[in-house]
């Protein structure tokens, strides 16, 4: 059996993309208003300052803290909690850093994770996908499955997913925080299955139908080689890129 040595190394870089073309909607979430009256931004909660003003008179009230979330019928929606802006907000916190999985070998399963949390506000949900070419020494590119594919040392394979695996035992399940009431982010179908891998760049690993809270993805990523890879040092940069659906 002919001895190598395989290095990779790669990181995670971070791009949070707008559609161009495609603009958000006003939003006036906080507003209330009939032909005798308009309410901006009202709040309810201790020490609540926000002034209502007419040309007689202005107001300002407080009734004490109140819990966050939802309330809706068939034909109302009301969301309580601090006072916010009217403007949509996406926020994404990645610990991108630089990765050394060291000499591979193809008895081993070399694996590498990362957290991206996701949060978005006024708008309609978001996609988050992982976009960049898999590693590559000199003309050699590592195999990738298109398909879920369980990890097998022996055989070239870089492919990533979203979930607690068991094989090799990495990873974890996508995090609602504060808790599934608030917080709406799925990993998508082809990432979410425990112990099964793929990789395709610019695939949609995981999206919110709507507004939400904070989501924590763990991405899980696995690196094989067989015995006839190329020995070289290995390098692939990675972005996790988060767009906002209007």
């Amino acid at each position: 059996m002919r001895k190598q040595r395989v290095w990779y190394t790669g990181r995670f870089l971070l791009l949070v993309a707008v559609i161009a073309g495609i603009s958000a909607p006003a939003a006036f979430a906080q507003s209330s208003k009939s032909t005798n009256y308009q309410a901006t931004e009202t709040q309810f909660g201790a020490g609540s300052t926000k002034e209502q003003c007419s040309s007689q008179y202005c107001t300002r009230t407080s009734i004490g803290d109140m819990a966050v979330g939802d309330s809706d019928s068939s034909q109302h929606t009301a969301t309580f909690g601090p006072i916010t802006p009217d403007e949509p907000m996406l926020e994404v916190i990645v610990d991108p850093g630089v990765s050394n999985l060291g000499v591979l070998t193809a008895e081993h399963t070399a694996t590498k994770t990362t957290t991206v949390q996701v949060r978005n506000y006024l708008s309609n949900g978001y996609v988050l996908q992982i976009t960049g070419n898999p590693p590559k020494y000199a003309n050699h590119t590592l195999a990738a499955p298109s398909s879920p594919t369980a990890s097998t040392p022996g055989t070239e394979q870089f492919a990533i997913n979203a979930a607690d695996n068991s094989t090799p035992d990495i990873g974890a399940a996508a995090i609602q925080v504060p808790s599934g009431q608030f917080s709406f982010g799925v990993v998508d179908a082809g990432y979410s299955t425990p112990n099964l891998f793929k990789y395709v760049s610019g695939d949609v690993v995981a999206r919110s139908p709507s507004a939400s809270g904070r989501t924590d993805y763990t991405i899980s990523m696995i690196v094989n080689i067989a015995n006839n890879t190329p020995a070289g040092h290995y390098q692939g940069d990675f972005a996790a890129v988060v767009i906002p659906v209007y």
